[in-house]
């Protein structure tokens, strides 16, 4: 072979490679990626209170309302009555005395009796009572996407969670789901 020969093969060589390396590089660079890498999918969700008022008719005790503030009927039905019992204790002045220690001691037990009576005595009425209470409910928001794309991590909200990857159609990506057959 001669030098010229050599020459050529050397030279047509290093521009097929050229040519070769030139068109690959053409090729990545026209060739766009179709997937986006998802590295995480989170849901975003909102948890809701909503406040509402809830009633319910509840029995209440309390004590009546006293008519005879002083106890006069009880003090009163004790003195005739212990006055009556006195009197037949005795005779002659241990008589009177009898009788008016018998009516002393029956107006106080009278009292305490009627006393005793009006703080038994009560009235049952209903009240309504009412309290807040709340509804939970959870709204949905979609899902925050992490994913990769051309080497660079992203953040992207879409409304259904896309799996392990993201379409990518002229460079960018495809949010919406895809169709459902």
């Amino acid at each position: 072979m001669d030098k010229s020969m050599i020459k050529g093969v050397v030279i047509g060589g290093a521009v097929v490679t050229a040519l070769a390396a030139g068109g690959m590089t053409g090729y990545k660079a026209m060739s766009k990626p179709v997937f986006a890498e998802v590295l995480a999918a989170k849901e975003v969700k909102e948890t809701i209170k909503t406040p509402r008022e809830e009633c319910e008719d509840v029995p209440v005790t309390k004590k009546a309302p006293v008519k005879d503030e002083h106890r006069i009927a009880g003090t009163a039905i004790g003195v005739v009555a212990g006055g009556l019992l006195g009197s037949t204790i005795g005779a002659g002045t241990g008589k009177t005395v009898a009788t008016v220690a018998g009516a002393a001691a029956g107006g106080y037990a009278g009292n305490r009796v009627q006393k005793n009576m009006q703080d038994k005595d009560v009235e049952t009425t209903t009240e309504r009572r009412c309290k807040t209470v709340y509804d939970t409910s959870v709204k949905h928001h979609g899902y925050d996407v992490t994913y990769r794309l051309n080497g660079k991590e992203d953040v992207v909200r879409m409304n259904h969670n896309p799996g392990t990857q993201i379409p990518v159609k002229d460079g960018k990506l495809v949010l919406d789901p895809p169709a459902k057959s």
